[in-house]
């Protein structure tokens, strides 16, 4: 297996970076190849070495996806390195808070060139490459694409919008043999939301608005992206998987629908 895992230095980008791996390496029996991206160099150090000890081919590749021209030297890195990719990850993303009053120009394009542009450009000019291997692209989106979510106005819409455009994908690119899905994580720990999950109040509020009554792990996002990007995926395109815990089928309890909930 030949990938690029994008926001791989932590959180999800990193879980996924793992399992996506050990999947591989026990599926065909012999090291995958990944080419890890994200700003951080550093930490993109750390996951490449405790990969390599894993017996992986692990590069590194630190850019900023805002920039227009990062995606394909992304894509060029991981043909020079490998010669060829199966897979791409693009993982990577920011969040933002402010209200649509108070977003301003900057921020939200930003969001869009991080949340959105950098999915299109990545596939764009992975499109040969996946083309000839028949490979995949998985995008990480969020539940809030499906629900307005104050204050992130400007992460709810590029978060739809990634979505809608992975489906666009899937329909130009499937007869290329490229299938392409996304996930929308809901209330998931990772670094970017540390400070919310460890105060164990809010992560008790959190936990309480679905019906597993838990809060994710990067691990959780992390299975569904590699099922997806798997040989047991191969009729699946165009497709998004809420990874929400069930939260997503609360409204109408939260509206006082319904019986009163049971334990």
């Amino acid at each position: 297996m030949k990938a690029i895992i994008t926001g791989a230095a932590s959180g999800i980008g990193r879980a996924v970076a793992f399992q996506l791996s050990r999947n591989a390496a026990t599926r065909e029996g012999k090291a995958p190849q990944v080419l890890l991206v994200d700003l951080n160099k550093e930490k993109l150090e750390e996951v490449a070495e405790l990969l390599r000890g894993e017996g992986v081919q692990a590069e590194i590749y630190a850019g900023d996806l805002t920039d227009p021209e990062v995606p394909a030297k992304v894509v060029a890195a991981a043909e020079k390195s490998f010669g060829g990719l199966d897979v791409l990850i693009s993982n990577a993303g920011i969040i933002g808070r402010a209200t649509l009053l108070e977003l301003n120009l900057a921020d939200y394009d930003r969001a869009f060139q991080i949340n959105t542009r950098a999915t299109w450009l990545l596939g764009k000019a992975a499109h040969p490459l996946l083309s000839a291997s028949k490979g995949c692209i998985v995008a990480t989106a969020s539940m809030s694409a499906f629900q307005p979510t104050s204050p992130l106005g400007a992460y709810s819409s590029s978060k739809a919008a990634l979505i809608m455009l992975v489906k666009q994908m899937a329909l130009e690119w499937g007869p290329d043999g490229i299938r392409c899905n996304t996930i929308s994580p809901g209330s998931t720990h990772t670094g970017m939301t540390d400070q919310r999950f460890s105060d164990p109040a809010q992560r008790e509020v959190a936990a309480a608005r679905n019906p597993l009554h838990m809060v994710g792990s990067a691990e959780h996002q992390a299975a569904a992206i590699c099922f997806l990007a798997s040989p047991e995926a191969a009729y699946i395109t165009g497709a998004d998987i809420l990874v929400d815990g069930g939260m997503s089928t609360m409204l109408m309890k939260a509206a006082g629908a319904g019986d009163p909930w049971k334990k």
